[in-house]
């Protein structure tokens, strides 16, 4: 029985090496750390991206109200349509993540590539308003920042909601 138990603890010892070895080795491989506080800033498994984004993150409400009420930056909501049309930042415009392939085109040709802009999502389980902004300076915007309370950060410090 003991000989059972030893061979089977070396087994599972070499599945989870070859496992660790063939993620590490993986474009495509799970980061095993990875910031999951919220209060830290937006969560998620890459590390070396979350480090990345630090410099272009508004991290907080007051300072993204301050950008919004000197009135210069163009707020982009990367939520859906709907979410967008329940609620959003008062003269935001709607770039969902979902439709962004298709309506890039149209949003790169309406604004300047050097009008400030802050993306927006549903908060810091949200990574949407990363991946949009990622998509605006590949596009050619020098001035994008990420806004990363979101939506819901917004509203929970009572600041002025639009609705259609």
């Amino acid at each position: 029985m003991f000989d059972l138990i030893k061979k089977m603890l070396v087994l599972l010892t070499v599945a989870a090496g070859l496992a660790l070895l063939v993620n590490g080795l993986s474009p495509h491989g799970i980061p095993l750390i990875g910031q999951w506080d919220a209060e830290v800033g937006v969560v998620t498994a890459d590390t070396d991206a979350a480090a990345l984004w630090m410099d272009f993150e508004l991290s907080s409400p007051q300072v993204a109200k301050q950008v919004f009420d000197a009135g210069v930056a163009l707020f982009v909501d990367v939520r859906s349509r709907d979410m967008f049309a329940a609620g959003h930042i008062p003269g935001a415009v709607s770039l969902p993540l979902d439709d962004v392939d298709s309506a890039l085109d149209a949003f790169a040709t309406k604004f300047s590539a050097k009008q400030p802009i802050v993306t927006y999502c549903s908060g810091r389980l949200c990574q949407d308003s990363h991946t949009v902004a990622q998509l605006l300076m590949e596009r050619g915007f020098e001035n994008v920042v990420v806004y990363i309370d979101g939506f819901p950060g917004w509203i929970e410090n009572g600041y002025p909601v639009a609705t259609p």
